[in-house]
């Protein structure tokens, strides 16, 4: 056996060093990963020796990639390509946007552990609508009172939690709560800034994606990207011109709907389970004998059915009884599936959107669905300046959509809610649970992961017999097993 470490992220200022002191270099791309894997299939000279010559021939390789990807549709040669990106001054707004591509890595700034200054973008949708004027006095006056709630809502988490206040090592979690909490009120067009990574064929989507997009930062962001991308490496990244699928479809589907005068008030229920996988213990309890026997899954859903319910638990537990609260459940768990029509805020869709692996579509912000508030906030009696400040930026998003086809939403706050449809299997519901559920998780996003978890365990019992945040595993591990888990750390060598 022969492993070679081929290639790895190095900074981009490493690299220009590299070039300035030997100019001569046309290796320095990508592209040469590409081309050489591409050729593993055809060409029986060993990788490294492919890679090689790759370096030697660089505009044979970038031919290479061009046939390979363009002619012959293997687009997948261009992911050994991998792009890092600052992304800095962005919105909130156009972040959501981006972080809406589920094969890419992102690591963004935090609203929660860093106070905000008063940094937001004017869209060019406002300056052309010549609204200017009113949408900065509204984002300005929504940050002032984001400082003064700041102001008044720490001195409230330390004197509430004043044993934790009295360990100096827990003044920055007392200081983040607070910073949480006061974000609320912050619009969608306050800036951020994140660090993005992705391989060259979901960076040729993204650019293809958001060439078709209206709102005119995320054309300006595209345009950037492409343009440093194409510098580097430009036989891999091909096919990203605007195209009708992505410009008309949505739009045509919303030409087809009609009116509807029912009002919010209709809905009392913020988390709905609206569909889920018919016998799901017996489907899940089918696919675990499925993988350990020789039967087909006909006949394994036979025998699961057959078995009385306290069988059906054994097997269930079996899958497990050598977990720890770090473990991803079996990859069986992936045939259960619940779909989850939920309404929530802004502060809790940006959390809810790191579960990419889940299926997330999303409608619009709508004033009409009303706000979250903390209930800190109404604990240090600021309901009304904040109830105020949101009034005034309802008026002012109504006043700017009669002006604006697109980019009105740039105004609205953390605490505006818009309804969205999450599907998540078994899997990756555990996974969000572990996360979201634990004590250290935001409260909205907690409260609303805790709420799906009761709905999804009463229609699968065994199937979440464990479900629960991490923090808690120890205590649910017990209550099924009767014994705690024998926990082992993972060993680093």
């Amino acid at each position: 056996m022969k492993v070679i470490l081929a290639g790895y992220n190095v900074d981009s200022m490493v690299i220009e060093e590299l070039k300035k002191h030997n100019p001569q270099r046309r290796d320095v791309t990508p592209e040469t990963l590409s081309a050489s894997y591409a050729r593993i299939s055809r060409d029986p000279r060993s990788v490294d020796k492919l890679r090689s010559a790759a370096r030697a021939e660089v505009d044979k390789a970038r031919r290479s990639n061009r046939t390979i990807i363009f002619k012959m549709g293997h687009h997948s040669v261009a992911e050994h390509a991998v792009f890092n990106f600052d992304v800095i001054g962005l919105s909130r707004l156009a972040i959501e946007e981006i972080e809406k591509f589920r094969l890419c890595s992102y690591t963004e700034k935090s609203q929660r552990y860093i106070k905000l200054e008063n940094d937001f973008v004017i869209p060019e949708e406002v300056r052309e609508a010549g609204k200017q004027e009113v949408f900065t006095g509204m984002i300005r006056e929504q940050n002032n009172l984001y400082h003064r709630l700041f102001k008044k809502l720490k001195p409230y988490f330390f004197e509430k939690y004043s044993d934790m206040a009295q360990d100096k090592r827990n003044h920055s979690l007392l200081d983040g709560w607070a910073k949480e909490d006061a974000r609320y009120i912050v619009s969608l067009a306050t800036e951020g800034q994140l660090g993005m990574t992705l391989n060259a064929r979901n960076l040729e989507f993204m650019i293809r994606r958001f060439s078709s997009k209206k709102l005119i930062e995320l054309k300006q962001f595209n345009e950037k990207i492409y343009k440093l991308a194409k510098e580097v490496a430009p036989s891999i990244i091909l096919f990203t011109e605007p195209n009708d699928f992505d410009e008309k479809t949505y739009q045509e589907l919303t030409e087809q709907m009609e009116p509807d005068d029912r009002s919010f008030e209709n809905t009392k229920d913020f988390v709905q389970l609206v569909e889920y996988t018919p016998k799901a213990d017996i489907k899940l309890v089918a696919s675990l004998m499925h993988t350990v026997s020789d039967d087909s899954y006909e006949t394994c859903v036979q025998r699961a059915e057959s078995l009385n319910h306290e069988e059906q638990k054994n097997i269930v537990k079996t899958a497990f009884k050598h977990m720890e609260f770090y473990d991803a459940v079996l990859r069986e768990f992936e045939y259960v599936d619940m779909t989850f029509d939920l309404i929530v805020s802004a502060t809790c869709f940006a959390q809810l959107k790191r579960h990419r692996m889940a299926t997330l579509t999303t409608q619009r912000y709508n004033s009409s669905l009303g706000v979250t508030i903390p209930p800190s906030v109404r604990a240090v009696e600021a309901e009304k300046d904040f109830m105020d400040v949101t009034k005034r930026t309802n008026q002012v998003y109504q006043e700017l959509l009669l002006g604006m086809d697109i980019g009105a939403e740039y105004v609205l706050t953390n605490a505006h809610r818009r309804r969205v449809l999450l599907k998540m299997n078994a899997r990756e519901f555990y996974h969000f649970s572990r996360l979201r559920e634990d004590k250290t998780a935001q409260w909205e996003i907690r409260k609303l992961a805790r709420q799906m978890s009761e709905k999804a365990k009463q229609v699968m019992p065994l199937t979440f017999m464990l479900i629960g945040g991490k923090d808690r595993y120890p205590e649910i591990y017990q209550s099924v097993f009767g014994h705690s888990p024998k926990f082992k750390p993972p060993t680093i060598r």
